[in-house]
């Protein structure tokens, strides 16, 4: 897809509002990488995975990502030989004990949810791993003693050293001679080493080890000889815990490296699963629902909003307290492909065409992009091969381009790109230069994209532009409605209608001299010889308009109930087949068969069976229940 059409549809934007619906950092990073696809069956499935996901979140059935931490860059290292720290052990651990939350999420899931259950199928049960490192590593990052008889022996040696450090010291204190030539009645402790605080005056009073003196030189801080000794025997014990403990941590590694490529996979899916929970999330959070996808060049977004401009209208509060008028985005219905391939959008200047032009493009690339779309049910969307846009003043100072240099590089672009799949968005066409040249110029232009057989929506406020649908049975035309009294643009679009720059009327409301006015209508009269005969086209288009407007809703009415008929049939025909399956089962029920009740809600195992009078015995417990056999069950139905 192009990406200055991307950039101009800012769609960057919307990727990061998917990103914050994300509950994982992996998701997250999935979401800001999403790219519009060409592929139908992608397209088309990526959507419904969507949608089976809304449907599930609609049920209180969240995709439970609690404990989920991103380690595949840990787990990688693990399989190459790295000994990971406690502190990472115990991440992988947490997200290995929450894949199994995830299993059995799984299990749980209705079972008409089939590419949610088909999508989460990599996500092995890996708890009982992760267990094996919380059952050697607590919570703080230390290795239990119970993780080996080697580590707990050892720990054992040194807590008896540590005492027998300790009731030298003691001793030590006890004694008056010494206390007074301590600077301080208490020890100290000296990286592992426990010291007393000796006056420096009388430091040859006490043998031992001086490990360091005090800032003033005052005090030496000296280790007693029958305490050195066994600092030495402790020093020898450390050593061989923090081997035994590398040791420990080495093979916890080793056994997350053999586990590693399960790990990977259930991590992917995981993150897979975090991106469409946040497109989900992001379809519930802005009213959005999953277009139909065709490849027949057919576009109708029936009540489009603009996500962005919705977002900021949420989001910003108006300027002035005193106006609480909540800000809406009008919807717009917007259609191409369906009897005109071309729609030329006429009207003021801050009239809603850009957005109109936006709206189109960024919904068409987020629906390729398997995302819901902020559009009525119904709206179809077709998969373009290209979406290229030459929207707003690109005026470029670098290149010494003017505004309309600048899109007319654009356009020759366009041209070298575009295809009979493609979808073209022109804002302004011809303007920037005179307006007969210009006129002129966008003529050609809409010629030769109608030559390509693309689907386009152009925009211009130049008058003469407004006949071109008239002369081409392909082409049609939108206006963009002004309101006359507040003398602001509602947005909506008119398709069928050219637009009005309204000016004199806008200038007559704003108070510019009456004699004035008169002038510009008699100038205006000399220019337009032809009025009568636009009107009664514009009359008869605007009727063919409404009548193809309500011939398609009739149609998209009937598809639906067609569709829904459909798929009663398919329901049914489905019981149908898996009734037959079960009456053939307990056709063929024996003594000692096991059954589900229903109506005792448990398993029990068949004690009589009589066919003739469609009944049966069940073992439940310590009695024997009679039930009918068309009561039983193979086993406890799925709850959803």
């Amino acid at each position: 897809m192009d990406s200055h059409t991307l950039n101009l549809l800012e769609f960057d934007k919307v990727r990061n509002l998917l990103a914050e619906q994300a509950s994982t950092s992996m998701g997250a990073e999935l979401a800001r990488q999403v790219q519009p696809s060409r592929d139908v069956t992608k397209i088309r499935e990526q959507l419904a995975l969507v949608s089976e996901m809304a449907e599930a979140l609609l049920a209180n059935q969240a995709p439970p990502f609690g404990g989920v931490h991103d380690i595949r860059m840990v787990v990688r290292r693990a399989a190459i030989g790295t000994m990971l720290t406690a502190e990472e052990l115990l991440l992988v651990a947490e997200t290995l004990i929450a894949t199994g939350t995830f299993y059995r999420y799984r299990m749980r899931l209705d079972g008409k949810l089939t590419r949610l259950i088909e999508m989460l199928a990599p996500i092995e049960d890996l708890g009982p791993v992760g267990k094996t490192i919380t059952g050697t590593i607590d919570g703080r990052g230390h290795v239990k003693d119970s993780a080996s008889p080697e580590l707990a022996e050892v720990r054992q040696k040194l807590a008896a050293i540590d005492e027998r450090v300790q009731n030298v010291i003691k001793r030590l204190l006890r004694d008056p001679q010494l206390r007074a030539i301590l600077r301080y009645g208490n020890a100290t402790v000296n990286g592992d080493h426990y010291v007393l605080p000796v006056a420096a005056n009388h430091r040859t009073k006490i043998p031992g080890v001086v490990h360091r003196t005090s800032s003033t030189g005052e005090t030496v801080f000296i280790e007693p000889a029958a305490v050195a000794s066994l600092s030495a025997e402790r020093t020898v014990l450390k050593g061989e815990e923090d081997r035994e403990v590398r040791r420990i941590l080495r093979k916890l590694s080793a056994e997350i490296g053999r586990w590693s490529r399960h790990i990977e996979g259930a991590m992917n899916a995981i993150a897979l699963t975090d991106l469409v929970n946040a497109k989900a999330r992001f379809a519930r959070e802005f009213n959005m629902y999953a277009p139909e996808v065709n490849t027949e060049g057919r576009l109708w977004l029936r009540s489009a909003r603009h996500p962005l401009l919705e977002h900021l209208f949420r989001n910003d509060p108006p300027v002035r307290e005193s106006k609480k008028t909540e800000r809406r985005v009008e919807p717009i219905e917007i259609r191409l492909g369906v009897g005109f391939n071309m729609l030329v959008i006429t009207g003021p200047n801050t009239g809603g065409k850009t957005v109109t032009l936006k709206t189109t493009g960024l919904l068409s690339v987020m629906a390729q992009s398997g995302m819901h779309i902020p559009a009525g049910e119904g709206s179809t969307v077709p998969v373009w091969s290209h979406v290229l846009a030459d929207i707003g003043d690109e005026q470029s100072l670098e290149q010494s381009l003017s505004t309309f240099s600048s899109h007319i590089s654009r356009i020759a672009t366009i041209f070298a790109t575009v295809d009979e799949h493609s979808l073209v968005l022109l804002d302004e066409l011809g303007s920037g230069t005179d307006p007969t040249e210009g006129a002129a110029l966008g003529r050609a232009i809409l010629d030769q994209l109608d030559k390509v057989g693309c689907r386009a929506i152009v925009t211009t406020h130049l008058g003469d532009l407004k006949t071109y649908a008239f002369s081409n049975d392909r082409a049609e035309n939108g206006a963009v409605e002004f309101d006359l009294e507040t003398l602001r643009p509602t947005y909506r679009l008119h398709i069928g209608q050219f637009g009005m720059s309204n000016a004199l009327r806008i200038a007559r409301r704003l108070k510019l001299p009456k004699e004035l006015l008169q002038r510009a209508r008699k100038y205006l009269k000399r220019r337009q010889g032809k009025t009568g005969e636009l009107s009664r086209l514009q009359q008869l288009r605007e009727e063919a308009e409404k009548a193809r407007t309500e011939a398609l809703a009739r149609q998209h009415e009937a598809d639906r109930q067609r569709e829904d008929y459909e798929q009663r049939l398919a329901d049914l025909e489905k019981r149908q087949v898996e009734n037959a399956k079960l009456n053939e089962w307990r056709s063929r029920l024996q003594v000692g068969d096991s059954a589900w009740s229903p109506k005792f809600g448990k398993q029990g195992k068949i004690a009589r069976v009589n066919q003739a009078k469609g009944t049966l015995f069940l073992s439940i417990g310590i009695g024997q229940w009679e039930v009918f056999l068309n009561e039983v069950l193979p086993e406890e139905p799925k709850t959803t």
